[in-house]
């Protein structure tokens, strides 16, 4: 299957990069927060004529019990945790890290899939690389292992991240969680199996009233 990586030049360049190469449907399955590629797609999809669907998962919903302060960027975050020292989860990107530099008070628990490099500017770091899913029992005993009084994570939405949500509302922790950006409105399904069915139907069907913007669920 041909792949290519790197990117298009903004929403103009894939939008040309759709019609050279003859595309006949565009799919943003991007990470919710990547806020600048959904908009780019979204222009493209308008400026080539090419339909567009994406792949959004729905964000978790606070539950009785959770203790959550939600804020709307990183830096309002790092905020959050106060002007005493905490014992802090920080389940970011790499390159969302460097904001908490500004608060080296903190100790903190990192865990990311890569690396950090360089590791972060601060007195007390403890580095996790790692993989989801995470199940809740799991995410629990990591809590209470380094004696975490805060985490800090996006709504990422989702089954396999959210056992450190559920873990911390079992265990009364603090969660500092990084609302969602505002993303285009157009057509949308929740899973990978939606995005199959809506496939068949679109190789089926491939009217333009297939996309209206709208959140398409499974049967």
């Amino acid at each position: 299957m041909p792949f290519r990586t790197g990117g298009f030049g903004g929403s103009e360049g894939l939008a040309g990069y759709l019609r050279e190469n003859g595309i006949s449907l565009l799919i943003d399955a991007t990470h919710p927060y990547a806020a600048r590629i959904s908009k780019n797609a979204a222009e493209a999809a308008l400026i080539s004529g090419v339909p567009l669907v994406a792949l959004r998962r729905s964000p978790w919903e606070k539950q009785a019990g959770d203790r959550w302060i939600e804020v709307e960027t990183i830096e309002m975050a790092v905020a959050a945790l106060g002007e005493a020292p905490r014992r802090v989860f920080l389940t970011l990107g790499r390159q969302e890290l460097l904001p908490f530099e500004r608060a080296p008070l903190h100790h903190y628990l990192i865990r990311s899939v890569d690396p950090v490099e360089p590791p972060l500017s601060v007195a007390d770091a403890t580095y996790l690389t790692s993989r989801g899913p995470f199940r809740e029992v799991d995410e629990a005993v990591l809590l209470k292992e380094h004696k975490i009084e805060a985490i800090v994570a996006k709504n990422s939405g989702g089954p396999a991240s959210y056992g450190k949500i559920a873990a911390a509302r079992a265990l009364g922790i603090e969660v500092v969680v990084i609302r969602r950006p505002d993303l285009p409105l157009v057509t949308s399904v929740e899973t990978v199996e939606d995005m199959l069915a809506f496939l068949d139907h679109f190789a089926s069907f491939p009217t333009a009233d297939a996309f209206a913007p709208r959140q398409v669920r499974g049967e």
